[in-house]
């Protein structure tokens, strides 16, 4: 069974998971989340008898502030404790100060509420990885694979021992059981290398996937052949939507009415403000549009 902590982001249950791996030399957590949810992470490891001083590693999916924002804080408080991470990401967990300037854009005045401190890891600290790798921790073996597409720093990794592939956002989001989400915020949306991805963890043949947005999905095949269709359908929208006589702003309206209306059909109304907490939709659209605008200068 795969241990994890539902970090209650913003008081609400699955938005954010961390993936607890419990080996003889200690604990290993895929993407610790937030510091703003750092207590709730600190109190789940309680219930199960631990604390961070009994965390050995970080295993990083990429450095989006969701997935890696208490990175700093925790190894501030354990300083023993080992971060893996993409080559393209170290230098930000090791100064995140141009990180912190792009989320500013998107997050503005919220930053602090949202996601609290994001401290820099000193570079003794860090792995930095390619893909390609294989980690030993918690008793077990991780394959690591490079998996760009939702983020240029972004890897996946498979659990040797239970075939559990940690694959952070390039597997989409699932806040409820049968509605997929593509998380396409700005600014490193690329469709053809997400599907590579996508193939990349396919290839692997897992027994399931665990999302960090939101935990264990069995049926992997099945699982990543879905989101294939999603990712397409919602990059499509967005695509014909440029086409349309009308400004960004009235664009984006649109998309995120439909959005709403649509995982509203879906799921309960709890599960879908879970689902706009962890894609604010404005951003989906916003990814998008920066991506099909990049295509149609280059073909121009």
């Amino acid at each position: 069974m795969t241990e994890y902590i539902d970090l209650n982001f913003r008081g609400s249950d699955r938005v954010i998971a961390t993936a607890v791996l419990l080996g003889p030399d200690g604990v290993t957590l895929v993407d610790p989340g937030p510091t703003s949810c750092l207590p709730v992470l600190e109190a789940g490891l309680r219930q199960r008898g631990l604390t961070l001083r009994d965390v050995r590693a970080l295993v990083l999916t990429h450095i989006h502030l969701d997935h890696a924002g208490a990175v700093g804080t925790i190894v501030e408080r354990v300083p023993s404790i080992r971060v893996h991470v993409h080559e393209r990401g170290a230098p930000h967990m090791v100064d995140p100060a141009k990180l912190l300037a792009s989320a500013t854009r998107l997050y503005g005045d919220q930053m602090d509420a949202l996601w609290g401190a994001f401290l820099p890891v000193p570079a003794a600290n860090v792995n930095v990885l390619q893909g390609g790798e294989r980690i030993a921790t918690a008793g077990t073996t991780l394959q690591v694979a490079y998996t760009p597409g939702h983020a240029k720093h972004h890897v996946s990794y498979l659990d040797e021992t239970t075939g559990v592939a940690y694959v952070g956002d390039t597997g989409g989001i699932r806040v409820s059981a049968d509605y997929l989400i593509a998380p396409t915020p700005p600014p490193d949306i690329d469709l053809a290398a997400w599907r590579d991805s996508l193939t990349t963890i396919d290839t692997w043949q897992p027994v399931s996937l665990f999302l960090t947005h939101f935990g264990v999905v069995s049926g992997a095949k099945a699982h990543l052949a879905r989101f294939r269709e999603t990712l397409t359908a919602q990059a499509e929208a967005v695509r014909l939507s440029l086409t349309a006589g009308s400004t960004d702003e009235e664009r984006t309206r649109v998309f995120v009415e439909q959005m709403r209306r649509e995982v509203r059909k879906a799921m309960s109304e709890h599960e879908a403000r879970a689902t706009e907490l962890v894609a604010p939709f404005d951003q989906l659209w916003q990814g998008l549009d920066r991506y099909w605008k990049k295509q149609i200068t280059k073909n121009e």
